[in-house]
């Protein structure tokens, strides 16, 4: 099936707004060096947000939903959530009747993976602590912010909190080694093997880059919750997504891929015909 015309046009917008520092390993290097020295600002918007310890956390929806989503957003790691990301939560909220929230993390390069795992240690047991009896609660990420969900609900196996009732990624960022290479950086429309390459080491840290912590591809997924999976085979993590869905069957996890033939990084988050249709695959996983 071809891309619908929606989707062609919106993927060469792309293609002609992609960041230069991408492809460029001069570009990634300047950036990274200018976040590191930029000041701090919280994200404005027109949607509600509460304070949690000190961290700006968007929500939308009606708190006392039977539904509970915890959305990480995407960008690398380096870009903070934006309004696509707030309209994509706010749709989320309608659709499915839940309470989503989606909370500012800290950045690379000024920070690592590490404030993140403890700032959403304390989220997630604030919110598990507080659901009902009838409560569900879902861990949902596009991009880098669907790897991280990924590699918490793997972290989470060595707390004593509980998994959540089920996980939905969006072109999730599983391997920051990049280790399958060649990657095809000019089919993709938004993503650059050399930039990914430059900001995974950021959000790393000290840890190596094949931890599961930064990689979830090199993690032990046995007793993860049902797993929804979403992904363009014409994205640049299309071949390391198929081997984390691999991992995900061969230990056990009751998982499902749904792939968008021809299409783009992250294309449920845009609207298009395309995305109409994982929307419907979306409410099948929460019905």
């Amino acid at each position: 099936m071809s891309k619908s015309f929606i989707a062609k046009i919106e993927e060469k917008i792309l293609m002609m707004s992609k960041s230069d520092f991408m492809d460029s390993q001069e570009k990634i290097n300047d950036l990274l060096k200018e976040r590191l020295n930029a000041d701090e600002k919280s994200p404005k918007s027109i949607f509600k947000s509460i304070n949690f310890n000190g961290t700006q956390v968007f929500t939308f929806g009606d708190k006392n939903a039977k539904r509970v989503i915890v959305f990480i957003h995407g960008g690398a790691f380096i870009n903070e959530i934006n309004y696509q990301h707030h309209l994509f939560c706010l749709a989320i909220s309608k659709k499915l009747d839940a309470y989503v929230l989606a909370p500012v993390y800290p950045l690379a390069p000024k920070y690592t993976c590490d404030e993140t795992f403890n700032l959403m240690d304390d989220l997630y047991e604030s919110i598990i602590s507080k659901l009902s009896k009838d409560q569900t609660i879902s861990l949902m990420g596009d991009s880098a912010g669907g790897g991280f969900v990924l590699s918490f609900c793997q972290h989470l196996k060595e707390t004593n909190f509980p998994q959540p009732n089920n996980i939905v990624v969006y072109s999730p960022w599983v391997d920051i080694t990049l280790g399958n290479p060649p990657y095809d950086n000019d089919s993709d429309s938004i993503l650059g093997e050399i930039g990914l390459r430059e900001i995974g080491k950021s959000w790393a840290g000290e840890l190596d880059t094949n931890d599961y912590r930064v990689s979830p591809l090199f993690g032990d997924n046995s007793d993860l919750p049902r797993t929804l999976i979403f992904a363009g085979d014409n994205e640049i993590f299309y071949k390391d997504i198929l081997k984390y869905y691999e991992n995900l069957k061969e230990d056990g996890v009751d998982a499902r891929l749904v792939v968008g033939e021809g299409m783009f990084h992250i294309y449920p988050l845009f609207p298009s015909p395309e995305a109409w249709n994982a929307f419907k695959e979306l409410k099948k996983e929460f019905e």
